[in-house]
């Protein structure tokens, strides 16, 4: 396999720093007339730092684009690998699913139609006749477990070109939650990947990073592997978990405790969230509870988000959008049999 001859990420922002120090080292010619000259200072500063902030994330989607433009070509080696001889990528992205029925649809679907769609891999920099998988984990452990051969495009790329190329892939994903970006966030900080390109990987600004650097300082990675994707808890909640424990003592060990209880242990990721917060939640808080409503069948239909004075209805899927649709029309007749009730008890 030949490798394209191409810049590297590293190099791109390496140029883009010196342009960037070549440009802000500019100044404007003098003012013939010394009494209409500006004072540079002030106003040069503040404009050359954003204006440098904002060629920077300017070359950092430049990078990202560049890279998905590889990507999608296929660019590389086609192979039937034995998926033994693969492993995960070195930056895992994804929790395991709270239902497994969801991967076994997966897999059934693989088995009887094929694998439609290759997964992208790469040598193992340390294994010799080993590769890593730089995205699609699922496509390969379904291969795995039916023992068949996985189709895999392999491909010659860095450390930092996969997790940007992981990010890209991620980027489409609509079901990635906020607590795996976080977890992915964590990994790259953890491996020395450089901020500028956790942004690239991840297609977002040092904001956001900051608030998931927030999360993963204070909430260690067991006990967000603990609680799980979490698909329902979004950014606020885990930021509001994060800021509890690092400024309740004990709250860490509290929440620890809470996810390892066996008795009526929460079924979901949503409800293993719920109990780790309420662990660490001073009392004269409001606690909120979730509870998924199903069917005779076992189908989620709904998910009931209750507080003391709040209850909020959340469709799981397709039925459970039909169910809504079920209960809005249902309103009425439920206010005339409340009222008729309520009557009968005062009278």
């Amino acid at each position: 396999m030949s490798k394209n001859p191409r810049k590297s990420i590293v190099a791109s922002f390496g140029l883009l720093s010196a342009s960037l120090e070549n440009s802000d080292a500019e100044v404007a010619p003098a003012a013939s007339d010394p009494s209409q000259a500006q004072p540079p200072q002030t106003t040069r500063v503040g404009a050359g730092v954003i204006g440098a902030a904002h060629r920077a994330i300017g070359d950092i989607r430049a990078e990202r684009d560049r890279l998905r433009a590889i990507i999608e070509s296929g660019e590389g080696s086609i192979h039937d690998l034995d998926p033994k001889t693969i492993d995960p990528s070195p930056y895992p992205d994804r929790l395991p699913d709270d239902d497994p029925k969801d991967f076994d649809s997966f897999k059934r679907s693989i088995e009887t139609e094929g694998q439609k769609v290759p997964i992208q891999v790469r040598r193992h920099p340390s294994a010799e006749g080993r590769y890593q998988v730089v995205y699609g984990h699922r496509r390969w452990r379904a291969a795995l477990e039916l023992g068949r051969p996985v189709r895999s495009i392999e491909v010659e790329i860095s450390d930092l070109d996969l997790v940007v190329a992981q990010g890209i892939e991620n980027a489409s994903r609509q079901d990635l939650t906020w607590i795996e970006r976080v977890l992915f966030a964590s990994r790259m900080d953890d491996a020395g990947i450089k901020a500028r390109d956790i942004y690239a990987a991840l297609s977002i600004e040092h904001t956001e990073l900051a608030r998931m650097r927030s999360v993963y300082r204070s909430v260690p990675a067991d006990v967000i592997e603990a609680i799980g994707r979490a698909p329902k808890i979004g950014r606020p909640r885990w930021i509001d978990f994060a800021k509890t424990i690092s400024s309740t003592p004990g709250a860490l060990e509290a929440a620890r405790n809470a996810l390892k209880t066996t008795d009526k242990a929460p079924a979901s990721s949503n409800e293993r969230f719920q109990r780790a917060l309420g662990a660490v939640k001073p009392a004269s808080e409001p606690q909120v509870s979730l509870t998924s409503i199903a069917d005779a069948a076992g189908d989620k239909l709904v998910t009931l988000l209750k507080s003391a004075r709040d209850v909020r209805i959340s469709a799981d899927g397709p039925l459970g959008l039909e169910f809504l649709k079920f209960v809005e029309n249902e309103m009425p007749d439920l206010v005339e049999r409340f009222t008729r009730q309520r009557n009968n008890r005062n009278a």
